[in-house]
């Protein structure tokens, strides 16, 4: 007997085969145990100045995870070795790239690099991290090389700071220049470029607002919605609106969303727990909770109460503090004064309402010890455990003269401060 099988049923039965193989060939990422000491990240040596290692390094600005390899994870650079000087920086390696670094932590616990993403222009050619020119996200950050000769500014240049990865192989970074939020194809080469209002770069635009950045504490920390349609930026520091002068509480700092599909954005404030901490990094649980990093400056060998804390914050029952004019450069008034110019009290009076905060992880009594001063990197490996990262300024650190940048302790080169994962439950 002849029997007649439908090309639909075969069809259904043949995904339904494939998705029980793909169900059985599943299993859950078993992350490898770490010590609290962490796992220290490869590096190379860029270059050697007077017996001071300029390394790279420098993988720790940010971190995301792969949106699809279990077990792997990105790592961001920011613009490059720099040190303090009047009126700029001086740049050690003033050709150095901004770039991207694709790892794995092996079953071993050891970190592997796959391979390095260099930031392009949109005609292929490699930047640096050098200054933009005026009109294109000027700080008014003047660069030097070691001699103090003033280096060209670049108009494609990044400090990048945030990382988001997209399903479909493309990158966007935010930096501290603009502060630019920067779209990247998987080679690295620039696609778009937003920035605030009268910055000359693309079509689209950040409110104007966000040009009064703190120069050097821009926008740190980049997330994408589990929905990939929605950017969400964290503004490092307290904006100076309209001045320095005039900002009435330096724990009054900024988050805003850019919709990819229409251009809109909103803004909400975060208020920090100590004035002039800096915002280091978010990343999303989902599309109205995220995880930040707040931290100071501090290492814990020169000061037991140095803060590296982890917050879960909610932002949907924050007020929008867009306002009506999207290209005031003061932004939304509140009692006749920029939002900055208020206190938390006359902000609570006009009814504005922060983003919701709460400890997730207080990592130096996590770990019993974190020995870094800069938090800087999240990688959210599943609904309850993360990978931190610290961004070791590729191992210097200095005003005027190149030194090399070691933890307190012995000073020998073991103690160089290098970028280092750790993984905690929160």
């Amino acid at each position: 007997m002849k029997t007649n099988i439908s090309k639909t049923a075969l069809c259904v039965f043949a995904a339904i085969a494939i998705s029980s193989c793909n169900n059985d060939d599943a299993k859950e990422y078993q992350i490898p145990e770490l010590t609290n000491l962490g796992a220290k990240l490869p590096y190379n040596v860029l270059k050697t100045v007077d017996n001071v290692e300029i390394r790279n390094g420098g993988f720790g600005s940010a971190a995301t995870a792969h949106p699809s390899n279990q077990g792997e994870f990105y790592a961001l650079t920011d613009r490059g070795a720099n040190l303090k000087t009047k009126g700029g920086k001086i740049f050690p390696t003033p050709d150095y790239t901004p770039r991207i670094g694709h790892f794995k932590l092996n079953d071993n616990g050891k970190v592997e690099m796959i391979k390095e993403i260099l930031f392009k222009d949109p005609t292929g050619t490699v930047i640096s991290g050098r200054p933009n020119p005026e009109g294109y996200g000027t700080t008014g950050e003047i660069p030097y090389d070691l001699k103090k000769n003033i280096l060209k500014t670049d108009r494609y240049g990044l400090d990048s700071e945030g990382l988001v990865a997209l399903k479909d192989g493309t990158f966007w970074v935010s930096d501290e220049y603009g502060p630019h939020i920067v779209h990247f194809d998987a080679t690295g080469k620039e696609l778009e470029r937003i920035s605030p209002v009268n910055v000359k770069t693309g079509k689209r635009k950040l409110p104007a607002v966000f040009e009064r950045r703190w120069a050097n504490r821009g926008m740190e920390g980049l997330a994408i919605t589990p929905d990939q349609k929605t950017l969400v930026g964290i503004m490092q520091s307290t904006l100076y609106n309209p001045s320095k002068a005039k900002v009435a509480d330096f724990t009054i700092t900024r988050i805003v969303t850019f919709n990819l599909e229409t251009a809109k954005t909103k803004q909400y404030l975060l208020k920090q727990e100590k004035a002039k901490n800096s915002n280091s990094e978010i990343v999303a649980l989902n599309n109205t909770e995220f995880l930040i990093v707040e931290r100071d400056g501090l290492f814990t060998g020169n000061d037991a109460t140095a803060q590296k804390h982890i917050y879960r914050i909610d932002i949907s029952n924050a007020t929008d503090v867009s306002g009506d004019d999207f290209n005031a450069l003061d932004g939304m008034l509140v009692n006749g004064k920029t939002i900055e110019e208020n206190t938390w009290e006359e902000l609570s009076k006009a009814n504005i309402k922060p983003v919701t905060k709460s400890l997730a992880v207080d990592l130096v009594q996590k770990l019993g010890d974190y020995p870094h001063e800069k938090l800087e990197g999240i990688w959210l490996i599943n609904p309850t455990t993360i990978g931190v990262l610290n961004d070791d300024d590729f191992a210097v650190t200095g005003t005027d003269k190149l030194n090399q940048k070691y933890l307190p302790s012995n000073k020998t080169k073991k103690d160089i401060d290098g970028n280092t994962l750790y993984i905690v439950n929160f």
